[in-house]
């Protein structure tokens, strides 16, 4: 048999795309292989939850406009399938003056995205976050929180309702592109495709170097670690807490998160991670670790956020630290209340020349499309990207 469409990659990304591919073109026979035993295992799986409004990306961008999108297709979702999620708004707080000037370069660029944010000064904040210390804040109400893990699940529940194939526990070891289908190998299996769809996130180099794709870049894991504040501070905040973020670094800095089942997590950190999908600390895969290693655009990024990297590092090597990024705009918090949570991992997309990629990046052949950046808001942004990844691959069968 000779599938229409094939899929790699069972993350939210992956999965939106086949369900698209099945609502834009009923009827045609869809294959989805993923090599973990269930579905959004890794970054769908490991995120902090956040229907993001869309702040802090430019005007203009992919990122900001299928952010925008995937808000509302993300809310409309939930609401459809009976899946909880909570639009409780999120505050940016600066707490000098120079966070202050990035709190000011936010307003204007979410103005220019279309957003309605509402400034919030000294005695507002206190009175709507008494816990929070701050100077100023930025208020985004249509920020919100749900379980993408739940979302992805309940897609994969749908496309196999469909007659979507779903292959799971499959790790695929051997692509190539021939005149008019693509030969894909997993196990001890090869099915035939007309047209695949790689969204491999933490492995899209490996995935995209084994169908042959001449690439200039390599995802290197970044790790994100969290705390879980215990149980009599779940009332700490109202609405999601972030600092003004460095615009030079991509990470938004440690911040406080509500989540959807009413527990409270402190993160994420950024450090360079040993292995792309080890989560416990110190995990280490020296596969991964050579990849990075001997890849020039790597040390070339580290020696340019040197400074970063190091205070980074000192967080997590000592939780002290850690705890000072919090306090800076939560003074009552202790190390006692640093408790034990999961880590996330991000593919970072990473030059030859030392750059961090920030927006969606993709790459095409004749009988191919990759999916070699999505970053964060990805998981916001799912079900745009799946329905543009789909009307592509459709158009272009």
């Amino acid at each position: 048999m000779i599938f229409d469409y094939c899929v790699i990659g069972g993350g939210i990304v992956g999965l939106s795309t086949a369900m698209h591919i099945t609502e834009l073109s009923p009827g045609a026979s869809v294959l989805l292989i993923e090599k973990e035993k269930e579905v959004a295992t890794h970054q769908t799986g490991h995120n902090s939850g956040v229907i993001h409004a869309g702040i802090y990306y430019p005007p203009g961008s992919l990122k900001a406009r299928l952010c925008r999108e995937g808000l509302d297709a993300t809310r409309s979702f939930c609401g459809s399938h009976n899946i909880p999620f909570e639009q409780c708004g999120k505050l940016i707080v600066a707490t000098n003056t120079l966070e202050l000037d990035r709190l000011n370069g936010l307003y204007d660029r979410a103005v220019a995205n279309g957003l309605k944010l509402t400034r919030v000064c000294v005695d507002e904040l206190r009175t709507i976050e008494p816990r929070i210390k701050g100077i100023s804040a930025l208020l985004s109400p249509e920020t919100g929180i749900v379980n993408y893990q739940v979302i992805a699940r309940k897609i994969s529940d749908l496309i196999s309702a469909k007659g979507v194939a779903i292959k799971l526990g499959c790790k695929v070891n051997r692509i190539v592109e021939r005149p008019g289908l693509v030969e894909v190998s997993a196990n001890d299996s090869t099915w035939n495709t007309r047209k695949l769809i790689v969204c491999g996130g933490l492995q899209a180099d490996r995935l995209a170097r084994m169908a042959g794709l001449d690439i200039n870049f390599r995802i290197i894991p970044f790790r994100g670690e969290y705390f879980q504040l215990p149980e009599s501070k779940h009332d700490i905040v109202r609405h999601l807490i972030y600092p003004a973020p460095d615009p030079k670094l991509p990470f938004l800095g440690v911040h406080l998160t509500r989540m959807i089942d009413g527990s409270v997590t402190v993160g994420p950190n950024a450090v360079i991670g040993f292995s792309r999908e080890g989560y416990p600390k110190l995990s280490m895969n020296f596969n991964d670790l050579a990849s990075f290693a001997s890849f020039p655009g790597f040390w070339k990024l580290i020696w340019k956020h040197r400074s970063h990297a190091l205070n980074e590092m000192k967080g997590s090597l000592w939780r002290p630290a850690y705890l000072a990024e919090c306090r800076k705009y939560c003074p009552e918090l202790e190390l006692s209340d640093l408790q034990p949570y999961r880590a996330g991992i991000r593919a970072q997309v990473v030059t030859m020349r030392g750059e961090a990629v920030h927006d969606f990046l993709f790459g095409e052949t004749a009988r191919m499309l990759h999916v070699y950046n999505a970053p964060s808001p990805a998981a916001t942004s799912a079900l745009p990207i799946g329905r543009m990844i789909a009307s592509k691959c459709i158009g272009q069968n």
